[in-house]
């Protein structure tokens, strides 16, 4: 994969003027303050502006008094401190990996907290919020240094929010997994999961406040040398700065002030992404914000005034009944999802889509044994699903119900089993047939419909559909799920198709998009009908539970349209996948061509979605798994990549539901599980 260098996050070479930081760094304290003090109006209760300045001057009603000094100056504190926290430790971390994409949520931080909290919630223990907050410390710098060391130090911004995503995907499936284990002792650390600034009495606020503190004071102590890291390694060293000591101590202090904020309030997304980007142009014309004592504490100030700002924002929109229930966490996350895609479009992009391997030819031989064994193993793994499950059959019971003479326990077992084991073989087909197509497309081994967004834009589609029209049937559903990875993916590719295939536009957006589309599946989860909102997790969570025959046709139908196309325009997809103008000089429309092909491969996310949920991994493992074993031709590899997805998801479904019966894991987490340790090995390999 080529990797490209990132448009570093240190100082400017120049600033048009030595003076006005100072009135600057002024006006953003009144809007910070002008902002707490519009959210200490804010409430479900009837406490407007007067009855707050009765309440801080002691002069209100007891009932109004303990409504502002118990629930909405606290809220408007840890919403200051959780973004002026967050703000400060994106802006350290982009500084000493000179990457702009560097932040608590590109870097894990907050799915390693989310991950470590729940290991230790599900063993019983009940922990002050102190030594949560430790927990939570161990669990976010482990995550950051597994991908800070995948990704490289200014190595680019693709591996890093590759790594980043791939490594949150895999955290937060184990933490799922924890979750539906142990629902009764993680009940509450669920609800902590969405991010809300909402508190009840100060008490978390002045606990995490020394944290939050003594990670400023550090990184303020450490601000000459991370001033030094931005004249590049050398000239550091050759100033007498520990480079790889200062990373890390950085990374340390970054990550304790992140930790201050996830105890506190939860994942607050994106706001230690956006803080300090908004802080770079104020800092390419003040001087006074260039070095990181002045930048770092501005960085905070506009932290802040993101998350006070959604927090207002949400209320003055929705109403507070229900803006009451809406995290904090979710706004912040679609404020840097448009964020993200905004920037990466804006962004010059000088690399170039992955130039290809050569194209591997191995023996007619090599490819029948591969796919008889595959196929063996498939009918094995079949059977074994049929056969295993709450209820163990023989496959004598099996027969017999083909020929209609089961009892009518025997029958009702097979009939609620055999189409969950249709839908993870048709959905793990699909899934993989979609990421040969987009990986040979955009020339790029480390594309996938999950990873681009398209997934999670079918899974929005779907969500949509079952929370507002319950008695939706499945080819509705289809119907919504195609809808919305449609638009996704018009956005993810229209956007990255400008000047070719860019790794970083293509990653970046999709990255973008993806998140987007989570944040509002979030949104529509939290505010509708409890019974729908159990409805839609099931798509998430990527279970076939509850699947029938009919829930299967669509993606049979789709299936089998996107076998026959891809076989009988497998060489067009061999050329596509070589570079941009040897299909040129062939004759073949290569615009036309790659559209086509992502249009099936949309298709094919969108019904796998709609029959089984978002499954993750599968469209990057099979793929590759496929081309290692048979070569690059698509004539073999399609085949072969669609035998692998089919066993994949049919064996991780079929550990979900036996492992731990009668309690089930949705195949969704266990691909995930599988797939995480693959995804991130396949970016040490091709690491340059």
């Amino acid at each position: 994969m080529a990797v490209t260098a990132t448009t570093p996050a240190t100082r400017p070479p120049a600033a048009t003027s030595r003076t006005g930081a100072a009135p600057v760094t002024a006006a953003l304290l009144l809007l910070v303050a002008a902002l707490a003090i519009v959210d200490l109006t804010q409430g479900t209760a009837a406490v407007g502006a007067p009855e707050v300045w009765k309440a801080l001057t002691g002069r209100a009603d007891p009932a109004d008094a303990s409504v502002v000094i118990a629930s909405r100056l606290p809220r408007a504190a840890a919403g200051l401190l959780v973004g002026a926290v967050l703000g400060m430790a994106g802006a350290a971390l982009q500084a000493v990996s000179r990457n702009v994409l560097a932040s608590p949520d590109t870097l894990a931080v907050n799915a390693g907290s989310y991950f470590a909290l729940s290991v230790v919630t599900v063993t019983g223990v009940s922990l002050p919020l102190i030594a949560s907050s430790g927990v939570a410390f161990i669990g976010g710098l482990a995550a950051a240094a597994v991908v800070l060391g995948l990704s490289g130090l200014g190595t680019g911004t693709v591996r890093l929010v590759l790594a980043g995503s791939a490594l949150t995907l895999g955290l937060t499936a184990l933490t799922e997994g924890l979750l539906l284990l142990f629902p009764l002792q993680t009940d509450g650390i669920r609800h902590w999961n969405q991010g809300s600034i909402a508190q009840n009495g100060f008490d978390g606020v002045l606990q995490m406040l020394p944290i939050a503190v003594a990670g400023l004071v550090g990184l303020l102590l450490l601000a000459r040398r991370i001033d030094a890291l931005a004249l590049g390694d050398d000239a550091a060293r050759g100033l007498g700065v520990p480079v790889r000591a200062t990373r890390l101590t950085a990374v340390v202090l970054a990550a304790l002030l992140s930790t201050a904020a996830v105890t506190l309030a939860g994942p607050i997304g994106f706001v230690g992404l956006c803080a300090p980007a908004l802080v770079r142009p104020l800092a390419r014309r003040f001087r006074g914000f260039t070095r990181t004592r002045g930048g770092l504490p501005v960085a905070g100030l506009v932290g802040a005034a993101l998350v006070l700002g959604s927090d207002v924002v949400l209320r003055v929109l929705v109403p507070s009944d229900v803006a009451v229930a809406v995290p904090t966490g979710v706004v912040t996350s679609l404020v840097g999802a448009l964020f993200l895609v905004v920037m990466a479009t804006r962004s010059r992009d000088t690399a170039a889509a992955d130039a290809p391997d050569r194209l591997r030819i191995r023996g007619r031989g090599v490819f029948l044994a591969t796919t008889a064994a595959l196929v063996v193993v498939l009918v094995g793994v079949v059977v074994a699903a049929l056969l295993l499950g709450d209820a163990k059959l023989l496959l004598g019971d099996v027969l017999n119900w083909a020929q209609g003479k089961a009892g009518r326990t025997t029958a009702f077992v097979l009939e609620t089993r055999v189409p969950r084991v249709l839908a993870a073989l048709l959905a793990g087909s699909a899934l993989a047939l979609a990421g040969t197509l987009v990986q040979a497309v955009t020339r790029n081994p480390l594309a996938e419909p999950g990873i681009l967004g398209v997934s999670n834009g079918a899974a929005l589609g779907a969500v949509l559909l079952v929370t507002t029209v319950p008695a939706a049937g499945s080819w509705g559903v289809a119907g919504a799920a195609f809808a919305g990875a449609a638009v996704s993916s018009v956005l993810v590719f229209g956007l990255a198709a400008k000047g070719g295939f860019r790794q970083n536009r293509l990653v970046l957006v999709g990255f973008g998009v993806a998140t987007g589309a989570s944040a509002l599946i979030s949104l529509l989860v939290i505010l509708t009908d409890p019974f729908n909102a159990i409805k839609a997790l099931t798509w998430l969570s990527g279970s076939t539970y509850g699947r029938t025959l009919p829930d299967v046709v669509p993606l049979a139908a789709v299936l089998t349209v996107g076998v026959v196309v891809a076989a009988a325009r497998r060489t067009e997809l061999d050329l596509v996948s070589l570079d941009e103008d040897t299909p040129r000089l062939l004759g073949l429309h290569l615009g036309r061509g790659r559209l086509g092909f992502l249009a099936l491969a949309v298709l094919l996310s969108a019904t796998a979605v709609a029959a089984a949920g978002t499954i993750g991994f599968v469209g990057l493992v099979a793929p590759h798994a496929a081309r290692a074993l048979v070569g690059r031709q698509h004539a073999r590899v399609v085949p072969v990549a669609v035998l692998l997805g089919a066993v994949l998801v049919c064996t991780a479904d079929l550990v979900g539901r036996t492992v731990i019966a009668p309690a089930q894991l949705g195949a969704g987490v266990m691909t995930a599980i599988v797939g995480t340790p693959y995804f991130l090995y396949l970016l040490v390999r091709t690491r340059r």
